[in-house]
């Protein structure tokens, strides 16, 4: 009798699957963005979260005070043991450092297919410290621009993308369309740098999709981290089956609920992290025949 209902149960959970979110990015000793904030996001939001980590950084709420690159040969072997494996439902990409490492990545989802790309071309942290040098961006648009379902930029990160300044509202539509003629299927651009009373970030396709996000602006000074969670978020809604305007309606919603939750915790001496734990979703199941 033991050893039906042991069978039983072994069949339940073989056709079930959890709902399978891949980070590959840096990794930030704070625990503020990057891989750690992926990973929290991901637990959040009910998803399985998995990591093939680009680059070691040595940081704190103050700064970035060293960067150590992960061979590109052990990203790629990180990236084939957990597809091979385990599967992918959707990819969230973030730091990638070096020309090589970008084809890596590129060679990788071309070789596996894998759906729902969010790229956040990070190239600058919160704290100023640049990220990405600037041989690598011309390799990031022609190789990931085009595998990727949406890009997130921020206003500093589209700037150095168009080679010119973003100073108002008024120019987000436009640089949107820039941005979807180097070669994305999608732009979700974040304006929150922008002065004023609310956050207004823009979504743009490349069928024609044209829509904004405002939200009133929630005074913090612990805000790092935020553009990772956001494309994290994005990318772990985008797996459970959201099209792309409700996943960034979803994602906007959880970031704004997460910096609110945060903004009065004092965490180190700089910008502090969100709470990305304040509302946490039960993980989910999900029929593997997906």
């Amino acid at each position: 009798m033991r050893s039906s209902a042991s069978s039983a149960s072994s069949a339940h959970h073989a056709s079930c699957s959890y709902v399978r979110v891949l980070s590959i990015a840096g990794s930030d000793s704070g625990g503020g963005a990057g891989i750690q904030a992926d990973l929290k996001t991901f637990s959040a939001l009910g998803c399985y979260g998995m990591t093939a980590i680009t680059a070691l950084t040595a940081q704190n709420t103050q700064g970035v005070r060293a960067i150590h690159g992960v061979p590109p040969e052990m990203l790629r072997a990180q990236i084939d043991a957990v597809v091979e494996d385990i599967g992918v439902d959707a990819v969230k990409i973030g730091m990638l450092h070096a020309p090589e490492v970008v084809r890596v990545v590129a060679e990788a989802l071309r070789r596996h297919r894998m759906p729902h790309v969010v790229l956040d071309p990070v190239m600058v942290a919160t704290s100023g410290d640049r990220l990405m040098a600037e041989e690598t961006v011309a390799v990031l648009v022609a190789e990931l621009f085009p595998l990727a379902e949406v890009i997130t930029p921020n206003l500093d990160e589209a700037a150095w993308l168009l080679g010119r300044p973003l100073a108002s509202a008024g120019a987000l539509e436009g640089a949107a369309a820039d941005l979807l003629a180097l070669g994305a299927p999608a732009v979700l651009l974040k304006g929150g740098h922008l002065a004023g009373e609310f956050v207004i970030d823009w979504l743009a396709t490349r069928d024609g999709l044209r829509q904004s996000f405002e939200s009133p602006r929630i005074a913090s000074q612990n805000v790092h981290g935020t553009g990772c969670t956001l494309s994290s978020a994005l990318a772990a809604y985008l797996a459970c089956g959201l099209a792309l305007p409700q996943a960034v309606e979803q994602a906007r919603a959880y970031v704004l609920g997460a910096i609110a939750a945060g903004a009065e915790v004092r965490t180190g001496h700089g910008h502090g992290p969100l709470n990305h734990g304040y509302a946490p979703a039960v993980q989910r199941v999900v029929p593997q025949e997906r």
